[in-house]
């Protein structure tokens, strides 16, 4: 049981970077993304700048960090852990299960947390961004599968 647990940990372990990479990679592979978190990064850096030279505590840019981090969080970490959690405790070992699951719950948070409502950029970039999560989840999915979902639900046999 040990055994299956620290399995567990290791492939979540590095299941969640490579979600982080996919989403990454999609991020810089789609131009209007990469245009906006570069606006939105440089924005960042000069007001964070601004405020440090007037002499104003950094406090909204820890804020804005910490809000970053929660969404990275909910996007990255949670959905292979559910995945995860769901299928070791049922024993499932199928690879559809693993990726296909990872890649819908990563696409469906962001639509469950705004409503289901468009996001003011238009449906045309609505659906680059499902697509960019839908491969974030697969990866992170597919990479705990291969680590320990492809053992899950068996026991080793007694000597």
């Amino acid at each position: 049981m040990l055994g299956r647990i620290l399995l567990v940990v290791l492939a979540l372990l590095m299941a969640i970077p490579a979600g982080a990479l996919a989403l990454l990679g999609g991020v810089l592979l789609d131009p209007a993304l990469r245009e906006a978190f570069g606006r939105l990064g440089l924005a960042g850096l000069f007001t964070g700048l601004a405020d440090l030279a007037a002499g104003v505590p950094p406090d909204l840019a820890a804020s804005m960090l910490a809000f970053l981090a929660q969404a990275l969080a909910l996007l990255v970490v949670v959905p292979p852990i559910l995945t995860a959690l769901i299928g070791e405790t049922f024993g499932l070992r199928s690879a559809l299960w693993y990726g296909g699951v990872g890649a819908g719950l990563t696409a469906a948070l962001p639509w469950l947390a705004r409503g289901a409502a468009l996001p003011p950029a238009g449906p045309a970039a609505a659906a680059r961004l499902s697509a960019i999560l839908l491969a974030t989840g697969a990866a992170s999915g597919l990479t705990y599968w291969l680590i320990a979902g492809r053992s899950a639900g068996t026991r080793p046999s007694a000597p």
